[in-house]
């Protein structure tokens, strides 16, 4: 290993890099807060933060498996575990089943009230998981059946805390975080392909970066601005939009506006991408302060 370099087995979970797993517990936040009954206890959250972990370092093995002699051939990829070779396909399997276990534990540990609905949605994402690491394949925008294994992360922990996806409001509230959470990870995934466009093409695997050309960095605003309408909504109607809701959320509104305009310029180098995709964790974590603060109202 390099001086400086994190473990093989712990690059192949990415939890050398914490953005992209707090990218998904964020929308598991806006769940557990914009739910009728809040604040959530302390050991749903738990549970939630270990399954969620769990699940986010099982589909990057999965990934990495699916994709050990793609990422090789890709500039961003090509120094994976996986891809290098410091790790087997062996290593990465037993790594794959531990994740799941952990995260079949944090499942069975949930609310008895709540556990047959909550394994059942989990039983319903398998299908989208399993199709998303071959969707590049075949598929002209495979960021959308990623987004689609995002909204999950909404409705599984609103389910949790719950008992049902139902709620108030006729159960809109759910809908419009759990839609918040599908247009919030097309745009950021689609922003994370736009650095491997040259690298797709040549390979000819397929994204949304490519599938939309110029229309791309539209498509990420209207996205962000979807994301945004939706969580405010969703805040209305629980009755709990107040100042200390507005002011944070109309900061992280403004800021993905600011970031998704970036993205027209023509000599983006590619790490910009990278840091955009940063810098959706901050945002997004800024709408969940906004949302946390709304129950004080």
């Amino acid at each position: 290993m390099a001086p400086g370099r994190a473990p093989a087995w712990l690059e192949l979970l990415r939890w050398h890099k914490p953005s992209g797993r707090l990218i998904l517990l964020i929308p598991a936040g806006w769940a557990l807060w914009l739910g009728p009954a809040v604040p959530p206890p302390a050991m749903l959250v738990a549970w939630i933060v270990l399954g969620g972990l769990a699940v986010s370092g099982a589909g990057c093995v999965a990934n990495d498996l699916w994709d050990r002699r793609i990422d090789p051939l890709v500039e961003r990829t090509r120094h994976r575990p996986l891809a290098d070779g410091r790790l087997g396909v062996g290593t990465a399997t037993v790594l794959l089943l531990l994740c799941l276990a952990v995260a079949l534990t944090a499942l069975l540990a949930l609310p008895a009230t709540s556990r047959v609905l909550c394994v059942g949605l989990a039983l319903a994402t398998l299908p989208l998981v399993l199709l998303y690491p071959s969707a590049k394949r075949w598929f002209a925008f495979p960021q959308l059946v990623l987004a689609l294994c995002w909204g999950f992360a909404v409705l599984l922990p609103w389910a949790a805390a719950q008992g049902s996806l139902q709620g108030s409001a006729g159960g809109w509230p759910l809908l419009l975080t759990w839609l918040a959470a599908v247009s919030w990870t097309f745009g950021f995934d689609t922003v994370y392909a736009m650095s491997d466009r040259e690298d797709d093409r040549r390979l000819g695997v397929r994204s949304s970066a490519l599938s939309l050309g110029t229309r791309a960095p539209l498509a990420v605003s209207l996205c962000y601005g979807l994301t945004c309408a939706a969580l405010a909504l969703a805040v209305l109607l629980q009755g709990r939009a107040g100042l200390p809701f507005w002011l944070p959320w109309a900061a992280a509104a403004l800021a993905m506006q600011q970031q998704a305009a970036r993205l027209r310029r023509p000599d983006l180098p590619r790490s910009a991408y990278g840091r955009h995709f940063a810098g959706q964790v901050w945002l997004g974590a800024l709408l969940l302060l906004a949302v946390v603060l709304s129950t004080a109202t």
